[in-house]
């Protein structure tokens, strides 16, 4: 029989934005939580991953700004230093787990006068069998502690090449980028998804870097619609991005001055490029270390992911949550699915765990969001609809910011009702703008609806508003006069795109 040191309610294993999100829902139900962690507080959402890479992000695009010459003055001493790019994000990184740190301390068992507590343990937990686990703390010492229920959110590690040993100094994985001593003169970035395309983003904005970026597919981002994919490769090669699409890699050569890739087109021919770094961004795998999961008698399945019932259960008191699960690994999931586990596990009020309509963001130069169906989809579900396009270059909050790349695209349903069924938008202020289309969509709601209200202005906001207008033959600008501007299409099951695509005035 296992003896415990201690028994709580809930075992939380990995403190990440899933977790610790998890842990805190649980002390609002008044329960004793145990959160454990093995390293650093956040996981990757805060240390190698969107809070880290967000701020590169916001860094690098202030400097590209900071560099245009078009704006009446010019900064000809500007200057970047990597280290100190680097303190900056290390700066926010810590900011971010001191408010974790404060609020666990706040909570903690002895020190928090209202119900329930969190004892946090920094060390690596690994099951003993449905009830118990034993924690090897950093400090050296171990302890095994049971709990009613557990929460495993571990999150995830960079993918690797099997042939291509990554040593975090010239081979990179982006948990490596932060130990970067300079800007590379030359970074190659394998792998154009959207981290890829972000890092490649950040690098090229600084302008210390030639960065080239490989693709496998014929075009990047090649779920989404082809002219949102267009505008990404465009935005990229403006910025000075050389793509190699429909390329694998063969091999990388070390030598004492550089690396040699060498690439293998579809085609069938062979490129060698001369680099100082490369990054491997290939995807992310599930990680499941020190966990000792066949004790419990769980295993990944085929995918390499935890299999869980629609409420985040796995196996009778052991729930999963964020990136060990199939749902996307985004922060914000971890935190709904973590949140909706808990509530399940102790029979709180809850709504069934169900994203359609999942509004993302990627960071590009422009950044680029996304909620609800694409064109894709919508053919391959057979609905009918009818998109238009607005382009930022007729937004005047978009012209006032000498920021007109980009554009909102909304497709309705090509019926009476016109109802909203999803939005992709480049430019500006998009991170903001997107939540209340997908708020739209969640509602149900269609494009009379929303043009009943009054839009703020000067707003980016007011290029959904002329783009749902232009949809509906009622905007203030018209096709005809700027026809590369403002686009409407109509498609139809069993007829393709119809003309014309406009409803009659």
């Amino acid at each position: 029989m296992t003896h415990a040191d201690e028994r709580f309610d809930l075992c939380v294993i990995g403190a990440g934005p899933g977790g610790f999100a998890g842990a805190m829902r649980a002390i609002d139900a008044g329960r004793k939580v145990c959160l454990i962690e093995g390293d650093e507080i956040g996981g990757t959402g805060v240390k190698w991953g969107a809070l880290a890479s967000k701020t590169m992000w916001e860094l690098s695009k202030d400097y590209a700004i900071a560099s245009k010459t078009d704006r009446g003055y010019r900064c000809p001493d500007l200057k970047v230093d990597y280290q100190a790019v680097r303190d900056t994000v290390i700066s926010a990184v810590k900011e971010k787990q001191y408010q974790l740190l404060s609020q666990l301390e706040t909570f903690a068992p002895g020190f928090w006068k209202g119900s329930g507590s969190i004892t946090y343990l920094r060390g690596w937990a690994g099951f003993i069998d449905t009830q118990h686990v034993r924690v090897d703390l950093l400090s050296g010492a171990r302890k095994e502690i049971a709990a009613d229920h557990f929460l495993l959110s571990t999150g995830s590690k960079p993918r690797h090449f099997s042939h291509v040993a990554v040593d975090q100094e010239r081979i990179l994985d982006s948990d490596g980028i932060l130990g970067l001593a300079q800007f590379p003169r030359r970074l190659m970035i394998i792998g154009a998804g959207v981290t890829g395309c972000e890092y490649a983003t950040i690098f090229s904005n600084f302008g210390q870097t030639q960065v080239f970026l490989v693709d496998h597919q014929e075009r990047v981002l090649p779920y989404e619609d082809e002219d949102v994919s267009d505008f990404v490769s465009r935005s990229l090669e403006l910025n000075g991005v050389k793509i190699f699409h429909s390329t694998q890699l063969r091999q990388i050569v070390r030598t004492p001055d550089h690396l040699e890739v060498i690439l293998n087109f579809d085609d069938g021919h062979a490129l060698v490029v001369e680099v100082d770094t490369v990054l491997i961004s290939i995807g992310r795998d599930p990680s499941f270390r020190h966990l000792n999961l066949a004790a419990v008698g769980i295993a990944p399945d085929d995918a390499g992911y935890l299999d869980c019932d629609p409420d985040g259960r796995v196996k009778e008191t052991i729930y999963a949550a964020g990136d060990v699960t199939h749902r996307p690994a985004l922060v914000n999931m971890a935190v709904m699915e973590s949140r909706h586990a808990v509530k399940h596990m102790f029979k709180l009020p809850a709504s069934p765990l169900n994203f359609p309509n999942m509004s993302t963001v990627m960071f590009f130069y422009p950044a680029v969001a996304a909620v609800g169906l694409n064109e894709k989809a919508c053919r391959k579900k057979g609905i009918a609809y009818r998109v238009g396009t607005y382009a930022n270059a007729l937004v005047p909050r978009a012209i006032a910011m000498r920021s007109i790349g980009g554009f909102v695209k909304i497709i309705v349903s090509d019926d009476a009702e016109q109802k909203i069924l999803g939005m992709r938008a480049a430019g500006p202020e998009v991170s903001s703008t997107i939540m209340a289309v997908a708020l739209l969509i969640d509602q149900g709601k269609n494009a009379a609806d929303v043009l009943g209200a009054m839009f703020p202005h000067p707003t980016m906001s007011e290029g959904i508003q002329e783009c749902l207008r232009l949809l509906m033959a009622k905007s203030v600008y018209k096709p005809e006069a700027f026809p590369e501007l403002l686009h409407i299409r109509r498609w139809c099951p069993g007829k393709g795109f119809i003309t014309p695509a406009s409803p009659k005035r």
